[in-house]
């Protein structure tokens, strides 16, 4: 996989996706009620009935403009995200 250079994360999803598909989250972290809207794109993908019974899922790199969501996720990972 590629390096990101504005990191993301993976996402479960039966939805199919295409490769530099944009998308929108809202994500919720650990115990807060806020949601987050995060913007981003498809940067990598498990589709529905992958091989080896693989869990669907897309990888999401986010925007530049998502810095201050970014930190936060990052926050509560230990700084662990690549």
């Amino acid at each position: 996989m590629s390096s990101l250079k504005n990191r993301g994360l993976f996402v479960p999803t039966q939805r199919e996706m295409g490769l530099g598909q944009e998308v929108l989250l809202l994500l919720t972290l650990m115990d807060e009620a806020e949601k987050l809207p995060s913007a981003g794109k498809v940067v990598w993908l498990t589709p529905p009935g992958a091989r080896g019974n693989r869990q669907a899922r897309i990888r999401v790199e986010f925007s530049e403009q998502d810095a201050a969501v970014r930190a936060k996720i990052e926050n509560y990972a230990g700084g662990a995200l690549a």
